[in-house]
């Protein structure tokens, strides 16, 4: 029986890692023939089925004052806990009425109850499951102890409430073995792992002439040799690695694209990496304001582009990060068919590296013999044929819609007694 399910986030538009899977398990769900419904503080979906509340988003003014006061602190004063059930109530009356508005049969928080940027809403989200009994499925990216900025903080009480709660009603699902085990040490709670995936029984559909129309308008053209480096701006993806890459490769005809935006982490990092290239004579293309999201309908007359039309013309992909959940742009590269660099972050060590991909790869800096194995790549084109076909296939057989369609059917089932 067809399921009206309510996604729950501070944000769910752009790019970033969140919203991409949100949009993923989405899609399958829906092709299930079950109904998908939205609530966030910033939403780029259909406004029909969107539930829009700016004080839910992290970047909100209360919020952000609220965050100030209690992250990189250990005293809490009353009124910052005022503060926190302030929000916590408006955005509570909220979550109520999304889902009394769409009748919502299962809701499926995004992070909300993971990672604490907007603690009043997690607070929220887990009153709400505790008092509705609603069935839920928690999917968890990245969790609070993983990030340093979070560690010291005086708001103990809040987060073993509900990041994330322990509640009876909630399935709990991760996206690695590292994070399912680490989670049920610090907890006891048991969780599903499900990677990120993609839908590698379709392969990508590509419009060479819009491919290249987008990349002229970035200033290059099809002579240019492409290096993408498809994440955000952001320090721990280790830009500075393909960026010397693309010096010890030694020709001008490679050019170095970045398409994604600097994040919520600050803009220094976009700044120093911009003057680092300069210094190493690197041709740097930040394109992040003329790419859309590529699960976005987008309209012609913005005359924007989608970061599916980015990937046709790269050559290679380098994904140099010192630390991932899972790795969304990994699976981008395997997915149109790109070689790639990859340094060994643990996660890819653990989860990844064992399926038996055919890459380039690093192990925290950049050796000689990587720089040659990049230009052998970049030069043998039957070679880069048959490795990225290889690759492609191991992660049809790994990280597919079809598999997750069969962890979502199991989890439905676990709730509903019904298949997905």
């Amino acid at each position: 029986m067809a399921k009206r399910i309510g996604f729950i986030s501070t944000r769910f538009a752009g790019t970033d890692g969140v919203t991409l899977e949100a949009n993923k398990w989405a899609e399958v769900l829906e092709k299930a023939g079950h109904q998908c419904f939205w609530f966030a503080g910033e939403l780029d979906k259909d406004p029909e089925k969107s539930f829009h509340v700016s004080e839910g988003h992290f970047l909100d003014e209360q919020n952000r004052k609220i965050n100030d006061s209690v992250f990189g602190k250990k005293l809490r004063k009353a009124s910052v806990t005022e503060r926190i059930h302030a929000l916590k109530s408006l955005i509570k009356v909220n979550l109520y009425e999304f889902v009394e508005q769409f009748e919502i049969d299962l809701i499926i928080p995004e992070n909300s109850l993971t990672i604490p940027l907007h603690l009043p809403l997690g607070i929220a989200l887990t009153e709400l499951i505790a008092e509705t009994q609603i069935p839920t499925i928690a999917h968890h990216h990245d969790f609070y102890w993983e990030r340093v900025r979070f560690a010291v903080n005086a708001v103990r009480d809040y987060l073993h409430m509900a990041f994330p709660p322990n509640l009876s009603n909630i399935e709990h699902v991760v996206i690695n073995s590292a994070a399912q085990e680490e989670l049920a040490h610090r907890t006891g709670i048991s969780s599903t792992v499900i990677p990120n995936v993609l839908d590698f029984e379709n392969p990508p559909i590509v419009d060479l002439n819009k491919s290249r129309e987008c990349l002229e308008s970035f200033g290059l053209n099809p002579k240019d040799i492409i290096i993408l480096q498809p994440t955000r701006i952001v320090q721990r993806k280790g830009i500075e690695h393909a960026i010397n890459l693309v010096k010890e490769l030694g020709d001008p005809r490679y050019k170095l694209v970045i398409s994604h935006e600097a994040g919520d982490e600050g803009i220094e990092y976009a700044e120093w990496l911009t003057d680092y290239a300069k210094s190493l004579g690197v041709e740097l293309y930040l394109v992040a304001t003329q790419i859309g999201d590529p699960w976005k309908r987008l309209d012609p007359k913005e005359n924007r582009y989608s970061l599916w039309d980015v990937y046709p013309y790269a050559n290679f992909v380098t994904y140099p990060s010192l630390y991932e959940g899972f790795g969304n742009a990994f699976l981008e590269a395997i997915y149109f068919k790109k070689p790639l660099l990859v340094n060994r972050y643990s996660i890819f060590v653990r989860d990844i590296e064992p399926k038996g991909f055919d890459l380039v790869v690093m192990d925290g800096f950049l050796a000689k013999k990587e720089v040659k194995k990049v230009r052998e790549i970049l030069e043998n084109q039957e070679s880069r044929q048959k490795m990225v076909d290889h690759n492609y296939e191991i992660a049809k057989k790994h990280y597919s819609y079809e598999f997750l369609r069969r962890r979502l059917n199991f989890l439905l089932t676990n709730f509903f007694g019904t298949d997905l």
